[in-house]
């Protein structure tokens, strides 16, 4: 907790990864969890054993928290994407605070209702957009902001989603349908877009994109493939093959988090394969019901003449995101940990080695930004002083409003302009 603050009581709906992730950095930082939702009994029962929350106070949904009262002075809505709109509004003209899961919501038209409603009822908004809380980010932020590299001319930025990671969350998991949840640019990549914005310091006035579901579809189903991947025949030679993604993360504490603790609380070999049998994540990622893209190109033109190009890959590792800057007066390169900042003066190069050693990954707190961002919240809330949140309402509408220019123009094959 930072020194003289508050305690603040926080609820959270929705107790995914995300939201019971959440909870126990807000916890771990002095908040007091006074009110849970979340429709999975045995998850509730859990988290409410964990936090202490009294029998009164655990919810199978918001709606129910709601019809009780006024749950605490904020609220993490974690829920998934299409369930954002309606406890953002109820709880925010409630009188909470609000930290948002992305994307705020799938379309511009819900997203707009609720930050008005925030708005309106004068309570913070912060959407978690946490890549702007790493140390790494504010590292490079300073070195550009103090003019090391001269003006801003164009930028390459890579985020490396991760093969298994692809099928894991966005073929076989909740993720996997634009109708069901939001296209992969907003459900996986507003992060790396409102990133960009951040650190550009400018929103673009045109964008540009391609992209598809190049391979997770069933004209690549391999000769001996099966439904399920327990049944196949070729299962040891795929990529993809949940028996060995998931079999692997037993005895691995972080990876039982995640991606292991969405497919089954099971922490056997046996108890692992048989959830697998009945279970979406058992499936062939060549016979599933995913439309969204796994891989995405979004290029950007800003209005101080600067370009920005974006790559979204399913097909890598799973790691930091890399990104190389061009100015007028030297360029840096960096990998999510290590800045290497060239000085075309000197023709010399510096490196700086941010204070975060954390993985990118959710079990590692992106880096650092987890922990940052609730801590950040947390201040806000505490203090009512707004300059804690690095991702307020206005800044995140202005991201998601070039995610869904990038779809148009996906889309439609046109250069989208970005208006007010």
């Amino acid at each position: 907790m930072s020194a003289g603050r508050r305690p603040v009581a926080l609820a959270v709906a929705g107790l995914g990864t995300r939201g019971l992730g959440y909870a126990r950095l807000a916890a771990s930082h002095g908040a007091r969890i006074t009110a849970i939702a979340e429709p999975r009994e045995a998850v509730r029962a859990a988290a409410a054993a964990e936090f202490g929350v009294p029998a009164a106070a655990v919810f199978p949904d918001w709606q129910s928290m709601a019809a009780a009262g006024r749950p605490a002075d904020a609220l993490v809505i974690a829920t998934q994407d299409q369930d954002h709109l309606g406890p953002a509004v109820t709880f925010a003209e409630m009188g909470c605070h609000l930290l948002l899961e992305k994307p705020m919501a799938p379309s511009e038209v819900d997203s707009r209702v609720i930050v008005e409603a925030a708005e309106r009822a004068g309570v913070i908004l912060a959407v978690c957009h946490m890549l702007r809380y790493t140390p790494y980010t504010r590292a490079l932020k300073e070195a550009l902001d103090s003019g090391r590299i001269g003006d801003i001319v164009s930028v390459e930025h890579l985020e490396s989603v991760g093969w298994w990671h692809q099928a894991h969350s966005f073929v076989r998991g909740n993720w996997n349908s634009e109708a069901g949840s939001s296209p992969m640019l907003l459900s996986k990549s507003s992060h790396d877009i409102d990133w960009l914005i951040h650190v550009i310091g400018q929103v673009p006035t045109r964008v540009s994109s391609f992209g598809s579901l190049m391979h997770f579809h069933s004209g690549n189903a391999p000769a001996g493939s099966t439904e399920n991947c327990l049944d196949c025949q070729v299962e040891e030679s795929c990529p993809y093959s949940a028996k060995r993604i998931y079999l692997r993360c037993l005895g691995d504490e972080r990876r039982e988090y995640w991606p292991l603790s969405p497919v089954t609380p099971e922490r056997t070999e046996q108890g692992v394969l048989a959830d697998l049998r009945n279970s979406p994540y058992g499936r062939c990622v060549y016979r599933c019901d995913n439309d969204v893209v796994d891989h995405q190109v979004v290029t950007m033109e800003f209005g101080s003449g600067a370009t920005a190009s974006f790559t979204m890959s399913a097909f890598t590792r799973l790691e930091h995101r890399k990104t190389r800057l061009f100015g007028t007066r030297g360029q840096i390169e960096g990998n999510g940990v290590r800045l290497r900042i060239t000085d075309f003066v000197t023709d010399t190069d510096s490196v700086i080695l941010t204070r975060s050693s954390a993985g990118s990954t959710l079990p590692d707190g992106h880096g650092g930004g987890d922990e940052a961002m609730i801590e950040g919240f947390l201040d806000a809330v505490a203090t009512g002083d707004r300059s804690h949140i690095r991702s307020d309402a206005s800044a995140s509408l202005d991201s998601h409003r070039v995610v869904w220019a990038a779809e148009e123009a996906r889309k439609t094959g046109a250069v989208v302009a970005i208006g007010r």
